[in-house]
């Protein structure tokens, strides 16, 4: 999942950028409103993290020009602001989650998984797959009832084949979601991904269209 985090604040965005990164996501962080509609102009971003007071304007009239342009990627605001007046303002410009600072960064992890679940169209965080049973809330995986002990990026690259089943994933499309802009990706990243998960997961998880990508194989 590729995410872009809207957020002045030097601190808050560098401890949300690392807990995002920890957790095996993509993540572009800016600082400007400006930026961020530039970032959301040249990448396909699966969730923004936006707060509400930014150097060149308020959050808010920049969601809601997100969605007057019928941008419906899902958007959780982080914010001090914290009267019910200013969530109920937020969740009606079109937020789907608004979280008030200080916020434990566990708990951003949390919702930032419930709302790609819901946008999934599957919210229940509990998957079976083949001999696999899958918490997604839990971010864990068990093959025959073992525990199988996953990387950051492998459960990453699990999820992103996970919530489009059946679909053909390209390369590009895999790396997008598992790496920021700045990263360096080596040209045989997501092959040694790929290969790591059909190890500890099973062979037949993980179908190759060679030239073309990788998707979910059957159950």
């Amino acid at each position: 999942m590729r995410i872009l985090l809207i957020e002045d604040d030097a601190v808050l965005g560098a401890a949300v950028r690392d807990q995002i990164a920890g957790d095996g996501y993509s993540v572009d962080w800016v600082q400007r409103l400006d930026a961020g509609d530039n970032a959301m102009a040249s990448a396909a971003y699966d969730l923004v993290l936006l707060d509400l007071m930014l150097p060149d304007g308020r959050g808010i009239p920049f969601l809601r020009r997100l969605r007057a342009r019928g941008v419906a990627t899902p958007v959780i605001i982080l914010t001090a602001l914290d009267q019910v007046s200013d969530r109920i303002e937020g969740l009606n410009a079109g937020a789907d989650d608004y979280l008030v600072k200080p916020f434990d960064l566990d708990e951003l992890s949390a919702r930032i998984g419930s709302v790609a679940r819901r946008y999934g169209g599957n919210p229940n965080p509990l998957i079976s797959h083949g001999p696999l049973k899958i918490d997604l809330a839990a971010r864990s995986v068990h093959r025959d009832g073992r525990l199988v002990s996953l990387t950051a990026r492998e459960w990453a690259l699990l999820e992103a084949l996970l919530s489009r089943p059946g679909q053909l994933l390209s390369k590009a499309l895999l790396e997008e979601k598992l790496y920021a802009f700045d990263a360096e990706v080596e040209s045989n990243t997501i092959e040694v991904h790929v290969s790591r998960l059909r190890k500890k997961l099973g062979a037949e998880l993980i179908e190759t269209e060679r030239g073309m990508g990788y998707r979910l194989g059957q159950s």
